[in-house]
């Protein structure tokens, strides 16, 4: 039997063909994602109360603060970064990420902003071998870019709670708030708006730490048994 090679014209229209269907396989393949955009959220200094709104005296050099990890509320306890609708929805984005849950990200700017105001002799972090005098906890209650009403702002809380480490009593608790308006109705402006929100809350908490150490450095000592 006499192998004939095929016609010219066959073979490319095979080949074409080939191409085509190959090429119609690779558009149902899933297609390799992006990674998102990281953002934190240092880079502001946290602002610096007026000395005239703080009240007592000047904070005892001599207190030790143990400043516990931050929680967050149902809904913060990720990496998304979170907006909010006129009609109440809650949504984030899609493309844009913190580095890291906000709470995180929050420990080590709140252990700058104390450990640099000269109110204590020492700011840890806890856990913490050295038995501290009072201790910090704090709570993420809302961050969120509010897109209604325009412009869009974000939103930071933060509730706080100064605890004596000896007794265990909660001294005073508060929570502080700050919205700052964003520059631009995208991530990128409501990052930015986020940090200044969170540098006016670490000042307020500056001044509020200062104050309560200030009260309890004054406060006179337990009668002995």
């Amino acid at each position: 039997m006499i192998l004939r090679r095929p016609p010219a014209l066959l073979c490319a229209v095979l080949a074409a063909t080939a191409v085509a269907f190959l090429s119609g396989c690779s558009g149902l393949l899933p297609k390799p994602q992006s990674p998102p955009a990281l953002y934190g959220l240092g880079g502001v200094s946290a602002e610096r109360p007026d000395a005239s709104a703080r009240t007592g005296a000047p904070a005892h050099p001599g207190l030790l603060l143990i400043v516990e990890l931050p929680h967050a509320d149902p809904g913060l306890d990720s990496a998304h970064i979170v907006y909010t609708r006129a009609d109440g929805r809650v949504g984030h984005f899609a493309h844009s990420e913190w580095m890291d849950t906000p709470a995180r990200m929050l420990a080590p700017l709140i252990v700058d902003t104390l450990a640099t105001s000269g109110g204590f002799r020492a700011v840890m972090t806890a856990p913490s071998a050295a038995a501290g005098d009072v201790r910090l906890e704090t709570q993420v209650v809302r961050l969120q870019q509010e897109f209604e009403p325009t412009p869009s702002r974000v939103r930071f809380t933060l509730r706080a709670y100064l605890i004596v480490e000896g007794t265990r009593d909660v001294v005073v608790t508060r929570e502080f708030d700050a919205t700052v308006a964003a520059d631009h109705a995208d991530t990128e402006g409501g990052v930015r708006a986020a940090r200044l929100a969170v540098a006016q809350v670490l000042g307020q908490l500056r001044a509020f730490c200062l104050d309560a150490a200030a009260t309890l450095a004054a406060a006179p000592a337990p009668a002995s048994p």
